[in-house]
């Protein structure tokens, strides 16, 4: 994806950085940085999106239904999360390539984002010039502007116990598993409340199924759009864990890693008006709305540049049915041109 996008970028005459955050995500790219320079003076805007997808279950063999629909004729993901977003902003680079946009615009393409946002978060800031920011990431209906985002964090838990035959000396025992499914038990998770979610991610453990299982190791998360409700969160799953490993006789160790922080933009922040201005210059009416989700957008936040999500018409992510329709692509590349054009008014303003 970074070299086709790198290709195409380069031969509509654009210059491309790409630069060392492979080093830190592990990816085998790093990000990409380019630039449409609008009129002398002009200041810049930033559209975001993302080069990566959920892994891939399927090949990808894309079909289009009679409904109008793309989608992979196989059993898996299309990855129209997030290549919907990059198509529909090289389609705005190809309108304004010979003759330049009205304001300047700054393309940045990033890697990583399905694993907590790590290309965007290895993304030196100071890179950038502009001053609002755009990423289009998130399956939602056209119109849909996300002004609020949750903190992450990530638990794991490793319970230790004893082994032992499982049919001659059981009682010599103790069953890690069992503590861990002890622990999960009372866990709060899935929608706890409006605003915060957790959930059991992945677990493992044991060695046979005739010996008392000394190991278990079960994956968690939480997320808020409270800080303090997420910080709650994560210590009643490190309670849950420890207070099961010591009714089971086990040990157990926990780790909580923060992936990245809540943010609330008001409506009233000029990205915001700015993003609805240009939805209203199409005839949508915009809706503001939180989500469970992260993008992007909280990472460009945690480093001062005020970014909006911007809802783009996909359907199904990370799911194996998902999808999106030509008409979604053409609509965003009509919401990426005006939000270009309003970049251009709001410039004008001041």
């Amino acid at each position: 994806m970074a070299d086709a996008v790198t290709a195409e970028l380069r031969e509509l005459g654009l210059e491309v950085e790409e630069d060392g955050s492979a080093a830190e995500t592990g990816s085998d790219a790093g990000n990409l940085l380019a630039r449409l320079p609008g009129p002398e003076g002009s200041p810049w805007l930033l559209l975001c999106a993302h080069l990566d997808t959920v892994p891939l279950a399927a090949p990808v063999e894309v079909e289009r239904t009679d409904e109008g629909f793309f989608r992979n004729r196989n059993d898996g993901i299309l990855g129209a999360d997030n290549k919907a977003a990059v198509a529909t902003i090289l389609g705005a680079v190809r309108r304004f390539a010979a003759s330049g946009p009205p304001v300047g615009v700054e393309l940045l393409f990033t890697t990583c984002e399905e694993l907590a946002l790590g290309g965007a978060k290895a993304f030196h800031r100071d890179r950038l010039q502009s001053r609002l920011g755009y990423v289009f990431d998130h399956a939602s209906p056209v119109g849909e502007l996300i002004v609020g985002a949750p903190s992450y964090y990530r638990v794991a838990a490793s319970f230790s116990g004893v082994a032992a035959h499982a049919g001659i000396r059981p009682e010599d025992g103790r069953n890690a598993i069992a503590a861990a499914a002890r622990a999960i038990a009372a866990m709060p998770l899935g929608r706890v409340d409006d605003a915060t979610t957790a959930n059991v991610g992945t677990i493992a453990g044991g060695s046979a199924t005739n010996v008392v299982a000394d190991s278990c190791h079960v994956e968690l998360e939480t997320r808020s759009l409270d800080e303090g409700r997420a910080s709650e969160m994560v210590q009643r799953l490190v309670d849950a864990a420890s207070e099961a490993a010591a009714d089971s006789e086990c040990d157990v160790g926990t780790s909580v890693e923060r992936l990245f922080s809540a943010y609330r933009l008001p409506r009233t922040a000029p990205a915001v008006e700015l993003a609805a201005e240009a939805l209203r210059s199409l005839g949508i009416e915009p809706f503001f709305r939180t989500t469970g989700g992260g993008s992007d957008a909280n990472a460009l936040i945690a480093g001062d540049l005020p970014t909006v999500n911007v809802a783009n018409g996909t359907q199904g992510n990370h799911q194996p049915d998902e999808s999106v329709s030509a008409a979604a692509l053409e609509l965003m590349l009509d919401v990426t041109l005006a939000l270009i054009g309003e970049g251009a008014r709001w410039a004008s303003s001041g």
